[in-house]
């Protein structure tokens, strides 16, 4: 019986997660990609066995190729190319910044109702992946329109303060600097709560012992572009989840999708 068994085992083929494919032609594939994925293989995550390019390659079988990025902690739109000639195409929109992005963040305290920030940025080097890079480049530009759309309070004392406030912000980065939204939200006294290296960590442990939720609350919910080969104007969209809507739910905001929609 014992060998009958292992034979089973050794046959049976490990299930690998398929990725959510949110729009897909002849030229380009986009996904949502879930928070905590990197995009692809790096040498300084050498322990990961996950990357989103290998797992779409293998998910539709062909290649794929990468036409802009995002952090390994936030969920949503990534677009691929089908070709090297469709990447280029795509690669000249961005460079001309004309695609639009928009991302939803949960942040700290009540936001401003609308802040266009023009906030240069100083190039984030990694010690061992930038080691030859230019360590006095000068500071880029980085513009960033946010505009609040929800709020919410908690009867919670913390620290000094009575209650615990959030805000929903709709964030439109017109260019695009490592680490940019998060950036800019922190210099705005408004970190993204999930944020471990430009957050509140007080308020990060909070979040995650009060919501049972550990993720960076930044999601990128659209990718807007007018398709280089049709013409077509293209708008991809990601969903927030359940497990977010329910947060949001306990906020007293709404747990619909379709409420946290672009306008």
């Amino acid at each position: 019986m014992s060998e009958v068994i292992n034979k089973e085992m050794i046959q049976e083929e490990v299930e690998i997660p398929k990725l959510t494919i949110l729009y897909q032609d002849e030229y380009f594939v986009a996904i949502d990609k879930p928070a905590g994925l990197l995009v692809h293989r790096s040498f300084l995550d050498k322990h990961e066995t996950q990357f989103a390019m290998q797992m779409l390659r293998d998910q539709i079988g062909q290649h794929v190729y990468p036409v802009h990025r995002l952090d390994r902690p936030t969920s949503g739109v990534l677009l691929f190319a089908l070709s090297s000639e469709s990447a280029r195409k795509m690669n000249e929109i961005f460079i001309a910044h004309q695609v639009q992005k928009r991302y939803l963040a949960l942040v700290r305290g009540f936001a401003p109702e609308h802040r266009l920030l023009d906030k240069p940025l100083k190039e984030q080097l990694d010690k061992i992946a930038d080691k030859h890079a230019n360590q006095d480049k000068p500071a880029q530009s980085a513009i960033t329109d946010f505009k609040c759309l929800k709020q919410a309070s908690l009867d919670i004392p913390f620290g000094k303060y009575p209650s615990i406030r959030y805000s929903l912000v709709e964030c439109y980065p017109k260019t695009g600097r490592k680490h940019q939204i998060r950036r800019h939200l922190n210099h705005l006294t408004h970190p993204i709560i999930g944020d471990v290296n430009h957050g509140d960590n007080r308020h990060n442990h909070f979040f995650r012992e009060h919501f049972e939720l550990r993720r960076l609350m930044l999601f990128a919910t659209n990718l807007s572009f007018k398709h280089p080969y049709t013409d077509v104007q293209i708008n991809i969209e990601a969903s927030l989840g359940e497990e977010v809507l329910s947060i949001f739910k306990q906020l007293n905001w709404s747990d619909s999708e379709l409420d946290y929609r672009q306008k």
